[in-house]
């Protein structure tokens, strides 16, 4: 128990970090044309967001904060679509591990939108709802557990990230 214990406040202090530093001064490359308010809508972002139920009260763990199921990780990992375009870099830290679903509050958007994340440390991709985070650019992109744990990027890092609009919907 003292070691659960342990591990849900550093947990928390580093979700609480990191989220602090998603709002600092990190270098973000917006995309050529694409602009905050450039982004047309989408038709349907709900599917890749809502789907997962919120987490327990008393979740401790990253696994279970992630209360997708396997299949769901699967869809949101699929192949990307002719349709979407680049809106360019960002610095991205862990989001609120309580918001259930595959997000991304970003300053690349200025309204929510189906999307989708690239990974360049190792390739992989997962489609997300991309939401507006209201911050400055170059302030960084908080992103769901979910979305981290598809990506294969550290929980404790700040990895840098593609963005796309338009993949999944």
């Amino acid at each position: 128990m003292v070691q659960a214990m342990k591990g849900f406040v550093g947990m928390a202090a580093l979700a609480a970090l990191l989220a602090g530093c998603a709002e600092g001064p990190f270098a973000m490359k917006p995309k050529a044309g694409a602009a905050g308010g450039a982004e047309e809508p989408r038709e349907s972002v709900a599917p890749v967001a809502a789907a997962a139920p919120p987490p327990p009260e008393n979740a401790r763990t990253a696994a279970q904060f992630d209360t997708t199921t396997e299949e769901e990780k699967q869809a949101a990992a699929a192949a990307p679509v002719a349709a979407e375009r680049e809106l360019g870099t960002t610095i991205a830290s862990l989001g609120d591990p309580t918001d259930p679903g595959f997000w991304a509050e970003t300053p690349l958007v200025t309204t929510a939108q189906a999307g989708r994340l690239v990974y360049p440390g190792n390739g992989n991709s997962v489609q997300v709802e991309l939401r507006p985070s209201g911050g400055e650019a170059g302030s960084g992109t908080r992103v769901s557990l979910p979305a981290f744990q598809v990506l294969g990027a550290p929980l404790t890092g700040l990895p840098e990230l593609v963005v796309y609009a338009g993949s999944a919907g």
